[in-house]
């Protein structure tokens, strides 16, 4: 695995690179850094050359930028991208990492060949009242936050994304948090999580992508609205969602089983 650093406008960029084959971005939702992905990545790379990378503020990649979107972070998927290829990637993204594969989509189409968007938080999908709930579940993390601290608000997002650690693969390794890692998830719930509320994708210019977008959805993940927004996107783009394994973070609990499905939908 070669690690290397990319300055692009505003930020440093930390990111990896590893295995052989076409190149398949993996990019993590919430506060997840590249590391969130290692299992993922590790169980795909005797197939794929694996670029992860720490989004700009997390990890070992900075920003002079604060005011954060899918976009910002779109155009540093493309400026890697650009690093290492002339041709279109794959891209997997899941949460706020699908918004983002979604907004690549649709900024630098050139670049995508495929792109699975897992669970998507777009909550213009869907409808009344259920948009209301969701956006409430969001901006009740973001003051759960400034009103009882960071580890409260993610209890909170883990509540309402039905985040279940024991839906997981008997040899799952469960990362402990440290400094890092509470780091990063008070700088996503600050920058991140507020864009996440507010972003609308642009479904027209989706819609007209050359790319192949293959909405996802997690096996035991129904009872949430992220699952339904993946649903309501394939509706919305005349395709079918494709079913993976676990739940919202089956990427994290669930890497070797995910990585096989992974691997089936990019070559369907």
């Amino acid at each position: 695995m070669k690690e290397s650093v990319l300055e692009v406008p505003g930020a440093r960029l930390r990111h990896f690179v590893r295995g052989s084959g076409p190149l398949l971005v993996l990019i993590a939702g919430g506060h997840g850094d590249a590391a969130v992905n290692e299992a993922l990545a590790t169980h795909l790379a005797d197939r794929y050359t694996i670029l992860t990378y720490d989004r700009r503020g997390l990890s070992g990649s900075t920003t002079d930028d604060l005011g954060l979107t899918p976009a910002t972070h779109a155009d540093d998927v493309s400026r890697l991208l650009s690093s290492l290829t002339a041709e279109p990637a794959h891209i997997f993204g899941s949460s706020l990492g699908a918004l983002i594969a979604l907004k690549l989509v649709t900024g630098h189409p050139e670049q995508v060949d495929v792109v699975v968007a897992h669970e998507p938080p777009a909550t213009q999908l869907l409808p009344e009242p259920e948009r209301a709930v969701a956006i409430q579940d969001l901006l009740g993390a973001e003051q759960t936050f400034k009103t009882e601290g960071a580890l409260p608000a993610l209890h909170r997002f883990a509540k309402f994304a039905g985040i279940d650690p024991t839906d997981c693969e008997p040899d799952f390794e469960a990362r402990v948090p440290g400094p890092q890692q509470l780091a990063n998830l008070e700088f996503f719930l600050t920058h991140d999580a507020p864009a996440v509320r507010s972003y609308v994708l642009d479904l027209t210019e989706l819609k007209g992508s050359p790319a192949r977008i293959v909405p996802a959805a997690g096996e035991n993940s129904g009872h949430i609205w992220p699952h339904k927004c993946a649903r309501l996107l394939a509706e919305e783009l005349g395709t079918t969602y494709e079913t993976f394994p676990g739940g919202h973070n089956g990427y994290v609990f669930r890497p070797r089983a995910y990585a096989e499905r992974l691997h089936e939908v990019l070559n369907d």
